[in-house]
C-alpha cells in the first residue's frame, strides 16, 4: 500500500522532509500544502535584493514549480491547513475537507513577535517574510525618504545595511547596547557600528520602541528617546514559533514554545514529525533548548525528518550553531557561546583573541580579520568563537563549529596546519593566533 505523507509548510524545512520522503520511497504520494504562491526560494536573500547586492527576486528562487511535479511532489499553493487531528490522522484544509496522512510533517515555521505597541495595524509596517510581498514593497522603497528598523536581530542587522545601501534615511531602535547583543558580544559589534555612522545610519540603542504614529499610514515611530519620522518602519522582532496548529493537536511543546522533538524529529504524537523554525533543538555543549536557527539548520532537520517519516532511518544531532551574516561593511560571525552568552549562562571562560588578515599582506584586497576564541578553564577545550573581518568568516565559523563539537582545545588550535597561498590564505592563520594568544595570557597570569 502507498504511504501517505503529508507536509505542512514549503519553506526549507518542509522541501526538504519532501525531497528526503521520496529519496527513501519514490513511491510514496508526498503533499505538501503551503498558504503561500511558491516554496523553496530563500528568503535569507530578499534584504540583499533590496539592497540592490542581487539584482533581481528571480534568483532566489531554488527551483521552478514544473520541477516538484517531476519529482513525484504534489504542492498545494494558496492552501491553508486548518487543523490536525493525530488520533484520526487527518489534517483538515481550508476548501477542501480532511485530507488522511500515514505520517505527518509539520514545517509551519515562525512569526515575527508582536511590536506589541499603539499602531500596530498602520499601513507602512513591513515583516520580510514572503517573496511575493517582497516584490511590491520593493516597488515601495522607491519612494521611501526616511525608515526605522525595529531591533537589531540578525535580519535587522542586514535590513538597516540593505535600507542605507539603498540611499534611505536609516534609523535602527533597539532596547539593547549593541546589535545583536543575544548572539554576538560587543566589540564583534563596534567596527558594525561604525560602518553604519559611515552610511549615514542613525543608532538608537537603550531605545524601547512606544507607537507607530499616523493616520492609516505610518508617518513616525514613537520611542522612549522621542519621535522619528518614518515613511516605513521593517519589523525585525524576535522570531516565534509558529506552533497553533500542533498546540492544538496536543503535541508537548518546550521552554522555547518549539515542538519538542527526538533525534529522529519525531515529536510527542507518533507518526508526526516537525522540523525548522517550529522545533527546538538542544545546544550540543549546554543541552539549552535553541529555537528559530538557520535555513541550513532547517534543511537539515527537514530532510531528517522526511527520511525517517519515510520509512527511513536519520538521526539530528545537537547543535553547535556556526552563524555569520554581512553587516554595514564587514562580515560578522562565530559558533556556540560568546562572552555575552556564557556569562549570562554562568559558565566559565578564558578568552583568546588575535587581529590578523585574511591574504597575504601584499596581495590585493587583503581584508583584516579578527577572531576570539573562548575555552573552558583547565582543559582549555574550545567553547565558542566570534568573528568579524572582510572575508573568511563563514569558512571558519563552520570549521571551529565542527572543532568545538569534537572538543579540540586551545591547544590543537595553536599547533594545527593551515593553508598558506597569498591570494586565499595568510601565513599566520588568525585562528592559531588566537589560541596561542590564550595560552599565552593563561601562562603570564
Amino acid at each position: 500500500m502507498t504511504r501517505k505523507i503529508v507536509v505542512v509548510g514549503g519553506g526549507a524545512a518542509g522541501m526538504g522532509a519532501a525531497g528526503g520522503a521520496k529519496a527513501v520511497d519514490p513511491q510514496c504520494a508526498v503533499t505538501v500544502y503551503t498558504g503561500f504562491d511558491d516554496v523553496a526560494y530563500s528568503p535569507c536573500g530578499i534584504p540583499y535584493v533590496h539592497g540592490k547586492e542581487i539584482d533581481s527576486f528571480e534568483r532566489l528562487f531554488l527551483a521552478s514549480k514544473q520541477a516538484y511535479v517531476d519529482a513525484g511532489i504534489d504542492v498545494r499553493y494558496n492552501a491553508d491547513v486548518t487543523r490536525v487531528d493525530v488520533n484520526r490522522k487527518v489534517v483538515e484544509v481550508a476548501g477542501q475537507g480532511e485530507v488522511p496522512w500515514d505520517t505527518l510533517v509539520l514545517a509551519t515555521g515562525f512569526n515575527y513577535a508582536d511590536p506589541g505597541v499603539p499602531g500596530g495595524d498602520l499601513g507602512g509596517l513591513y515583516y520580510v517574510k514572503n517573496i511575493r510581498e517582497a516584490m511590491e514593497w520593493d516597488k515601495v522603497l522607491d519612494t521611501v525618504r526616511s525608515a526605522v528598523v525595529v531591533e537589531a536581530s540578525p535580519l535587522g542587522v542586514e535590513m538597516v545595511t540593505a535600507l542605507a545601501h539603498r540611499g534611505i534615511e536609516t534609523h535602527l531602535v533597539d532596547p539593547s547596547p549593541w546589535p545583536m547583543s543575544e548572539i554576538a558580544d560587543p566589540d564583534i559589534m563596534a567596527p558594525v557600528e561604525e560602518s553604519w555612522s559611515e552610511l549615514g545610519v542613525t543608532t538608537h540603542f537603550n531605545t524601547t520602541l512606544k507607537a507607530f504614529r499616523g493616520d492609516g499610514q505610518v508617518r513616525a515611530v514613537q520611542t522612549s528617546d522621542g519621535e522619528i519620522n518614518a515613511d516605513l518602519a521593517v519589523i525585525c522582532t524576535h522570531k516565534e514559533p509558529n506552533n497553533a496548529l500542533g498546540v492544538a493537536a496536543g503535541l508537548n511543546i518546550g521552554s522555547t514554545g518549539g515542538f519538542i522533538v527526538d533525534e529522529r524529529m519525531a515529536t510527542s504524537a507518533p507518526g508526526v514529525f516537525a522540523a525548522g523554525d517550529c522545533t527546538e533543538i538542544p545546544n550540543g555543549l549546554t543541552g539549552v533548548p535553541l529555537q528559530g536557527l538557520t535555513g541550513s539548520h532547517a534543511y537539515a532537520q527537514g530532510k531528517t525528518a522526511g527520511i525517517n517519516a519515510a520509512g527511513g532511518s536519520r538521526a539530528y544531532s545537537a547543535v553547535y550553531v556556526p552563524w555569520g551574516t554581512a553587516a554595514g561593511k564587514w562580515i560578522i560571525g562565530g559558533a556556540s557561546l560568546g562572552e555575552t552568552t556564557a556569562t549570562a549562562l554562568g559558565i566559565p571562560y578564558v578568552v583568546g583573541s588575535a587581529e590578523g588578515i585574511s591574504r597575504a599582506r601584499y596581495y590585493p584586497g587583503v581584508k583584516p580579520v579578527k577572531v576570539k576564541l573562548l575555552a573552558e578553564p583547565g582543559s582549555l577545550r574550545l567553547l565558542g568563537a566570534q568573528m568579524v573581518g572582510g572575508e573568511g568568516i563563514k569558512e571558519r565559523a563552520d570549521f571551529l563549529a565542527v572543532a568545538i563539537k569534537f572538543g579540540l582545545t586551545l591547544h590543537d588550535l595553536a599547533h594545527m596546519e593551515n593553508v598558506y597561498s597569498p591570494a586565499i590564505g595568510a601565513l599566520n592563520e588568525p585562528i592559531v593566533v588566537a589560541a596561542q594568544s590564550g595560552i599565552d595570557g593563561l601562562r603570564k597570569g
